[in-house]
């Protein structure tokens, strides 16, 4: 198969691709996880170990605490309910006020010792978004892992019976992702609003599930996306899809620009898929952040741009991908 080549992405912008004013702080607390989900870009599971510490964890409680510009504090991993530091953290930025997104598999609501999470959230007022992947259990089964559907409806009742989907402050978000291609004929997600409607009336009339919002997200080529476009010697050629499906017009609302992404070890990146490829966030000088360094320039603003690959151009492809759903 004939390699195509992928422009930088940076030459696809009319002007540099800045930071804006820090608003969201997304913590990826581990890889520990209960699943090993096949299109799982941090490539978590049931045998990894690596998860947040003690004194990482005492830094971003004091980032929480010290910076009011932060809005929200993003909780992912992994499960991040399995790895060290999560309810330290939610307990921190409920007390400030600021919104708290876990975002869940739902099955980890039935493993020895998670049994209360549901109870948890709702009385902490966390805004759930949860992987749903479609609303067809042998999709969803394939990717994630025989019964996952199953326990994933259970877990959507469970919430719904303790208010989500129903009362204002008790928010529940789900998320699609598409299969990863096995041949060359690739497409973009679909249209997220019409989607939405699909699965409230399949899950509604179903099983009685209500939620608030659909996000589509893209597949990104990194992690065991990645390995498998390449094993099925198709990551190139994906790669050149997503570039031909460039729209510029989703610039201006990627996540990228007003968050920094926190790994286990306390470094900073620009997204959660730069943590995954290891390309850190840098500072004008071309030094590498830390939550420590944050924390001695007493400045979350201290990034110009962000540090870009050829992967990013899936979060702006057709109408765009971001940990919020489609941008445009």
């Amino acid at each position: 198969m004939t390699q195509t080549a992928i422009a930088p992405f940076k030459e696809k912008l009319a002007h540099p691709l800045t930071k804006n004013k820090i608003t969201v702080l997304q913590v990826n607390l581990g890889k520990r996880c209960n699943l090993a989900c096949s299109h799982c870009h941090v490539e978590a599971g049931p045998k990894r170990t690596e998860e947040l510490s003690p004194e990482i964890c005492q830094q971003l409680i004091e980032v929480i605490h010290r910076f009011p510009q932060i809005q929200t504090v993003d909780l992912t991993g992994g499960a991040p309910e399995m790895n060290y530091g999560f309810r330290p953290l939610v307990e921190a930025a409920r007390s400030e006020d600021k919104e708290v997104i876990v975002r869940s598999n739902l099955t980890i609501f039935f493993e020895p010792g998670f049994t209360d999470l549901p109870e948890y959230f709702a009385k902490n007022r966390l805004r759930v978004v949860a992987s749903l992947p479609c609303y067809l259990e042998d999709n969803v089964d394939r990717m994630r892992g025989s019964g996952v559907y199953q326990a994933s409806i259970q877990a959507l009742q469970k919430l719904n019976q303790l208010g989500y989907g129903h009362q204002p402050e008790l928010i529940l978000d789900l998320v699609f992702n598409p299969q990863v291609p096995q041949s060359d004929r690739f497409s973009l997600t679909p249209q997220q609003q019409k989607l939405e409607q699909d699965y409230k009336q399949f899950l509604r009339e179903n099983f009685a599930i209500e939620f608030n919002q659909l996000f589509t997200i893209t597949n990104l080529p990194i992690g065991r996306t990645k390995f498998q476009l390449k094993k099925q010697k198709i990551h190139n050629a994906y790669l050149g899809f997503l570039e031909s499906n460039f729209n510029p017009t989703t610039v201006d609302y990627l996540m990228c620009r007003n968050e920094l992404s926190v790994d286990y070890l306390g470094n900073i990146f620009d997204c959660d898929f730069n943590q995954m490829e290891n390309l850190p966030a840098r500072m004008p000088n071309g030094e590498a952040l830390t939550v420590a360094k944050l924390l001695e320039l007493n400045n979350l603003d201290v990034l110009a741009e962000v540090q870009t690959a050829p992967y990013c151009y899936g979060c702006t492809a057709g109408c765009g991908s971001s940990c919020g759903g489609a941008l445009i």
